[in-house]
């Protein structure tokens, strides 16, 4: 009781602080934008929900959703397991994948909602930057609803909505590393020009030099632990592709066509998505479902791989893929909240704008513990296109916690080769969207691509 009224409480400080009355309770925090702090708030609804999943996965709490209408339990439409042990495995899962449904019907809702809302001036705009209790309850009840959803063939079906919108969300990753390469590259390089110091260039030189180190170091580790002398075949195809890929794109960013195409092109660009594209690569190859090519993969069939909880309930401890492909999500999804890219083409393709100044006037009327309305004129992002990235990011963080694996007729959690597929096609999707960031002007000379 005492969480939820703290929880309240931090909900009524987020609704003060898009609202137009004076808020006594965060006069201490400064002036914001109506715009930022609205996409912060609903970016902390996301980030509940994953913590409320890390929590449904610890094994005090999964020996309690056997209480559930999708327990192990006979006549609720699942078949029942001979082991109470293997069935209480799946049911942390379970439960993640029913809190991320919820969390992306929430945003589901509002991506419709939001379909064409120009300024603050619309009436959903008011509903988009307020009544954050409210929609706090609204998620609430979905959420409640959720875990009331039998189980039947729901977690078969909903892990391919899963593996489609985390391939999406992929690219979406894709895509804000690419403009944040550019935007760090094209910031030095101007920094440089502007002081005339060799310390810009010497700091360019010296993250690129990091970033395809550790991309070589990463290539090597993977050729070490994910393949086999006499096999695994699959695994160093897929490792020497990414990798003679990474190696072309890298020279075709330093071609001096491209150079006179696009200036502020160049290596460091190219190493952050070599290390990004080792990154997916590693991330596939640790669903490989061959134990003997992926020291991850889980063996059910023993007992010995797996640790037990509390009153034997076995659980499925996260591996070190999925540690950090949680981190770069909790970082990506932050980014995508508070960022408005500086290239047109990136705003374009991500429905963002550049922030427009404000004027010396409403400087003046901003008080401190307030957010003020920037979006009068019109929006500086597209509401409706916020929702639908938080949704796929929501489908993407249920196949990262559940380590992309797949429930089986059998009772199992098993891993399979769509989640390699998709990864490894995430990957190339990301190269060649790169490489057009890099031939564009070229093959195109008519369009404005500054």
């Amino acid at each position: 009781m005492g969480a939820c009224l703290g929880a309240c409480s931090l909900l009524s400080c987020a609704s003060c602080l898009c609202g137009s009355a004076p808020c006594i309770l965060c006069g201490c925090c400064p002036s914001s934008r109506n715009s930022t702090v609205s996409r912060l708030i609903f970016t902390f609804f996301l980030l509940l929900g994953v913590l409320v999943s890390i929590i449904m996965l610890s094994p005090g709490v999964e020996s309690q959703l056997h209480k559930l209408p999708w327990g192990c339990a006979e006549g609720n439409g699942m078949v029942l397991l001979q082991s109470h042990l293997d069935c209480s495995s799946l049911l942390g899962h379970r439960a993640v994948y029913r809190m991320s449904f919820a969390m992306a019907a929430f945003f589901f809702l509002f991506t419709l909602l939001m379909i064409y809302v120009r300024s603050s001036r619309d009436p959903r705009a008011a509903i988009q930057n307020g009544f954050w209790f409210f929609k706090f309850l609204i998620l609430l009840g979905i959420t409640v609803g959720a875990f009331y959803i039998p189980d039947g063939s729901f977690s078969n079906i909903w892990f391919y909505f899963g593996v489609v919108g985390s391939f999406l969300f992929l690219l979406v990753q894709l895509v804000l590393l690419i403009d944040f390469a550019h935007s760090w590259n094209q910031l030095w390089l101007g920094k440089a020009e502007e002081c005339g110091s060799r310390a810009w260039y010497a700091g360019l030189f010296f993250f690129t030099l990091l970033f395809y180190s550790l991309s070589i170091a990463a290539a090597t580790l993977l050729f070490t632990y994910y393949t086999q002398p006499d096999g695994c075949y699959e695994g160093k195809v897929f490792i020497s592709l990414n990798l003679t890929l990474c190696v072309c794109v890298s020279i075709i960013s330093v071609l001096p066509k491209v150079q006179d195409a696009q200036p502020n092109s160049g290596l460091l660009q190219a190493s952050a998505i070599t290390l990004y594209t080792m990154f997916v690569t590693w991330l596939a190859l640790s669903n490989v479902p061959d134990q003997k090519c992926n020291p991850h993969l889980l063996n059910h069939l023993d007992n010995e791989t797996v640790l037990a909880g509390p009153e034997g309930y076995m659980t499925q401890w996260w591996d070190v893929p999925s540690i950090v492909g949680l981190v770069v999500f909790i970082l990506c999804t932050l980014f995508i909240s508070v960022r408005s890219s500086n290239h047109r083409q990136v705003n374009s393709l991500m429905r963002t704008e550049e922030c427009p100044p404000v004027l010396e006037a409403t400087q003046q009327e901003q008080v401190a513990g307030q957010a003020f309305d920037n979006e009068q004129d019109g929006v500086t992002y597209s509401y409706s296109f916020f929702h639908f990235c938080l949704m796929l990011a929501s489908l993407h963080v249920m196949m990262t916690l559940t380590n992309w694996y797949r429930p089986s007729e059998a009772g199992k959690m098993i891993s399979t080769w769509t989640a390699v597929w998709v990864k490894i096609c995430a990957s190339w999707a990301g190269l060649l969207l790169y490489l057009w960031t890099l031939v564009a002007p070229l093959l195109l000379p008519n369009r404005d691509f500054s």
